[in-house]
């Protein structure tokens, strides 16, 4: 069990990739207060427990319900990760980056980030969604738990290195954080590619 536990946990991280979600989550949140970014890491890891819990239980129900398989899954989160990748590369702000002396006046209409794209599709993405799928197809009580617990501290530890996000804001600068926007704007955007093309294969495996 414990063997299971930790070969989970490694697959979850590998596919999750909390470090190198940190510097996603940076660009994201450029010109929200320390107490919104704590907020959104927050909301962020509690959406992507109850997604990725809700596809442990009842994955392979609603897949088979709406007649959709996972590599169609994978175009959509893939087209879905480009426009965000698209705005970072062009750094476009969005009304979630607005600037502090029109907050008050904007708040109403403050972009959540912290469902789309933060935990979808970013942390609990097609790919984390597979991988749960692959891992509880057994669907016994045991294999469930391990699981869902292996997520789950992965989750606590996305949280806790977005939570200590600021200092590394602060040692970066502005220039160094407008680097790494267009940085992970570029890698986004390779990740998004990929996404759609492993999609496009798995739909069409004889091309």
């Amino acid at each position: 069990m414990i063997t299971l536990l930790f070969k989970v946990i490694i697959s979850f991280f590998a596919v999750m990739n909390p470090i190198g979600n940190i510097p996603i989550f940076i660009s994201l949140t450029n010109g929200y207060s320390q107490e919104e970014k704590k907020r959104t890491a927050r909301k962020a890891a509690i959406v992507s427990l109850c997604i990725l819990t809700v596809f442990l239980i009842l994955g392979k129900f609603i897949f088979d319900m709406f007649g959709i398989t996972i590599h169609a899954f994978r175009i959509a989160g893939g087209i879905l990760i480009f426009g965000i990748a698209f705005n970072l590369l062009h750094a476009k702000t969005s009304k979630a980056q607005t600037p502090h002396s029109e907050e008050k006046e904007e708040a109403a209409e403050k972009e959540d980030i912290s469902i789309t794209p933060l935990a979808l599709p970013i942390m609990a993405g097609p790919g984390t969604i597979a991988t749960v799928m692959t891992h509880a197809n057994s669907y016994n009580i045991s294999n469930l738990i391990v699981v869902f617990v292996s997520f789950s501290l992965v989750l606590t530890l996305s949280y806790v290195l977005f939570y200590y996000s600021t200092p590394i804001i602060t040692k970066l600068g502005q220039g160094g954080l407008n680097i790494i926007t267009r940085l992970m704007g570029l890698i986004l955007a390779v990740i998004s590619i990929q996404m759609i093309a492993e999609g496009i294969k798995g739909l069409f495996p004889h091309l």
